[in-house]
């Protein structure tokens, strides 16, 4: 795999480990009873959604609280076992990779095409913040299609090691 590859590789990887992240601390308090959070979560939260008046966080509407069952059912487990995948070479990274850029393709354009539509005056603002999800999707997507040798990806995880070793 050439730079392009592990420029890929490195842009997907801080996607899943986002996306790992992100959906388990706060976009799960939308379906989930506040008391199973810490505190420090809540307050985050509530900083996020009233500073950028995340309306779909905020009013919750039947679409969106769909998209965030799908993305802690699918999305998140498949981001942590894409993040195992890729530092680990495992054969079956590139089927994963495709399915959950598939799957962060199409929940990321529902919201950005609702708040296109949108007269909420942050809606624009959301789009922005949202958007570049759609494109790591398309990425992931593309990632799953192509094909490569098993030992390619290893090239990550040794470099993350030897680094790790290095702070140590």
């Amino acid at each position: 795999m050439g730079v392009l590859g592990k420029v890929v590789d490195g842009i997907l990887l801080l996607t899943f480990v986002s996306m790992s992240v992100v959906p388990a601390c706060l976009d799960s308090q939308v379906l989930l009873p506040k008391a199973l959070f810490p505190d420090v979560l809540g307050r985050v939260y509530t900083w996020y959604t009233t500073t950028y008046q995340d309306y779909l966080l905020l009013d919750e509407p039947h679409f969106f609280m769909a998209l965030m069952k799908l993305e802690l059912v699918l999305v998140l487990p498949l981001a942590i076992l894409n993040t195992y995948g890729l530092l680990t070479s495992k054969p079956w990274f590139n089927t994963t990779c495709l399915i959950f850029g598939s799957a962060l393709v199409t929940s990321t354009t529902a919201m950005v095409g609702d708040m296109l539509g949108s007269d909420k005056p942050s809606a624009g603002k959301l789009a922005s913040m949202y958007s570049p999800f759609i494109g790591f999707g398309f990425l992931a997507i593309l990632r799953g299609l192509l094909s490569e040798s098993p030992n390619a990806s290893k090239t990550i995880a040794n470099g993350l090691t030897s680094a790790l070793k290095k702070k140590a």
